[in-house]
């Protein structure tokens, strides 16, 4: 395995992308909750975490094709890199995607490092992280001079030994966002900092409220003075006959002149509630998902068709946008006619009852499988004459008329 040439050497670093070192200077992004937010804390938001996993976890579950167009026009299914990716001793292929969509869905950006063999020979794709690469656009010199960066910018990488090299993009495939330069994608960690940042301190006061809020069910007071170890035991003897599943419905009986205050759950805690739940939508809405998706049934449809055409509809807006862009920008590493697309055939597809009762209507009821195609989808070993496709049986035959039953009859028989 050869490493490309390193164009320039700058200095020994730590990696930017190291949480305690962005924790010890505070680079966050800044919102108007106060709380820093970086990679780490956002995916700690159980709504966002769900929200990266479902679109992430999706793509990378479908089958990525490379294929080639014929000269009729038509494709046919090709071997290239993306078989494999991430290379022999590399992560898997789908680990390989999922990485690749989260750094695009937390980040904006996805960079592909190509990883060639003695030969040239692309052998793997190995992703970087993108708080580890910094975008440079060429300078006026290297514009007079005619000495451009491959792709019209440089990328200025940490590597992991903690030194920094530069590269273009004869050796880094990027994957942009939503971007407003054409440079770098827009990092959802930094347009929503102030969603996220609210949904991080709103967690944060939920655990302070447990940590050291007054979570009592009420308030006993005495009528009259008592020493200390007489208020003990009062609160031993309501403890032993109120709690417990096994005091539900008894009466609980107490020697002593008490007031007891509930202990109610305010306007203001009720709306902080409510503002917990908004907080799941709002991160919902940056990313697209369906609130369904997120556990959130609340005001959502949760069953029947409604679930269906939901889903649909997130293949259609949130997945399809980003799988054409993976597709796009990969398809260059390609040799023409050859390119790469996801298969979204399986996502799309119906349920089993109604794709069999469509494809009875188009074949005029006749059988489309045989016994053996049938055990093979359910993972069982064929059967001998299995293969033949057996006709579906003869229509039964009318029920016979009044007229059509006399005439069967006949005369009545003589006596």
């Amino acid at each position: 395995m050869r490493w490309p040439r390193i164009r320039r050497w700058v200095r020994n670093a730590l990696s930017i992308s190291d949480p305690a070192l962005a924790k010890w200077f505070s680079t966050g992004a800044e919102n108007y909750s106060g709380v820093d937010i970086s990679e780490s804390s956002v995916l700690a938001l159980s709504a966002v975490w769900r929200s990266v996993a479902v679109i992430a976890g999706t793509l990378a579950s479908l089958p990525l094709r490379s294929l080639r167009t014929t000269a009729d026009g038509e494709t046919e299914p090709v071997g290239s890199i993306f078989d494999n990716p991430g290379g022999q001793y590399g992560p898997t292929p789908y680990e390989w995607k999922e990485t690749a969509f989260a750094h695009l869905l937390l980040h904006g950006n996805c960079f592909e490092f190509h990883v060639r063999n003695d030969a040239g020979g692309l052998v793997s794709l190995e992703l970087l992280h993108p708080l580890g690469v910094n975008i440079v656009e060429p300078t006026m010199d290297e514009y007079r001079s005619g000495k451009l960066p491959l792709g019209g910018k440089w990328f200025d990488v940490t590597l992991k030994d903690g030194k920094a090299a530069r590269f273009d993009a004869e050796h880094i495939t990027h994957i942009p966002a939503l971007s407003m330069d054409g440079l770098r994608g827009l990092s959802p960690l930094q347009v929503a900092r102030n969603s996220l940042g609210t949904a991080a301190a709103g967690d944060r006061a939920a655990a302070k409220m447990f940590s050291s809020g007054a979570l009592v069910s009420g308030l006993v007071s005495p009528e009259e003075d008592m020493e200390p170890e007489e208020v003990g035991e009062i609160k031993r003897q309501l403890n032993q006959n109120v709690s417990g599943w096994d005091n539900a419905g008894a009466i609980a009986v107490v020697n002593r002149r008490l007031t007891f205050t509930p202990w109610t759950l305010s306007a203001v805690d009720a709306q902080f509630l409510q503002s917990r739940q908004f907080s799941i939508e709002e991160i919902a809405r940056w990313w697209g998902v369906h609130p369904t998706l997120l556990m959130q049934t609340d005001k959502q449809t949760s069953w029947g068709t409604g679930i269906e055409e939901q889903n649909r509809g997130l293949g259609r807006t949130v997945l399809s946008p980003w799988a054409q862009r993976f597709e796009q920008r990969n398809s260059r590493l390609l040799a023409q006619p050859r390119f790469v697309a996801f298969d979204f055939a399986g996502l799309e597809r119906p349920s089993p009852k109604d794709e069999v009762e469509l494809l009875m209507k188009q074949t005029g009821g006749k059988p489309i499988l045989s016994v053996n195609e049938a055990r093979k989808r359910l993972n069982l070993p064929p059967v001998e004459g299995g293969d033949e496709l057996i006709p579906p049986p003869p229509p039964p035959l009318p029920a016979p008329t009044e007229d059509e039953e006399e005439e069967t009859d006949g005369p009545p028989a003589a006596e």
